[in-house]
């Protein structure tokens, strides 16, 4: 889907508020903006603003992922996803992509507790079938073991890879920044593209003078 990180939080907010409090669904902006920013259940933290959220849900809503949902007594515009129409998933599949846009990679263990609300699992059994499925569909990817780490990880496809994840925003005066980070996944990745575009900086250096 090569979405970016605001509109993979957007989308899984309405995902979830959906599943959790239907009651409260579709949502307005405001109450969009309070599910984004929360600073429980979210990986990574954000502070995104109005704007940011209008112009990930107009780019979501262009692709057919979301719509206005709003009656015509309503006061406030509301917001709906249409995922069930643009990828048909189960109850199961839903809470796992949900989880893993909103928390990040994680573990079947920890997609089993942290999807609970969203759907009941019987056992782990049930999650790694919904995981391999996912897998086979293209939506989930299965990512190395980490030392010392006895569950495989895995994460969400729906993002583009290419481009950069969200910061939390630090604070500054005027509208709230998220600061850009790359998109790679553990502090030796990191290490090693620092030192290859150093490399790289230097030979472009050397090449000038």
């Amino acid at each position: 889907m090569d979405l970016g990180p605001a509109e993979v939080r957007v989308l899984g907010c309405l995902l979830e508020k959906q599943r959790t409090t239907p009651d409260a669904y579709p949502l307005s902006l405001n109450a969009l903006r309070l599910a984004c920013n929360q600073s429980t259940n979210r990986d990574p933290v954000v502070e995104y603003d109005d704007a940011v959220l209008r112009d990930a849900l107009h780019r979501l809503e262009r692709r057919g992922y979301t719509r206005l949902a709003s009656g015509a007594g309503s006061r406030a515009a509301k917001y709906r996803h249409l995922l069930a129409d643009a990828l048909p998933m189960s109850g199961a599949e839903h809470a796992v992509v949900c989880v893993l846009m909103l928390r990040g990679a994680q573990t079947p263990g920890e997609l089993k507790q942290r999807g609970e609300r969203m759907h009941s699992f019987a056992d782990l059994d049930e999650v790694q079938r919904t995981l391999d499925g996912l897998i086979g569909r293209g939506l989930v990817a299965r990512l190395e073991r980490r030392p010392g780490q006895k569950e495989e990880r895995y994460r969400q496809l729906l993002e583009d890879s290419s481009g950069a994840v969200e910061q939390p925003a630090v604070p500054v005066a005027g509208p709230a920044v998220v600061a850009p980070a790359p998109a790679v996944d553990g502090l030796e990745e990191r290490v090693a593209r620092l030192e290859r575009e150093v490399a790289q900086l230097r030979a472009t250096v050397a090449g000038a003078a």
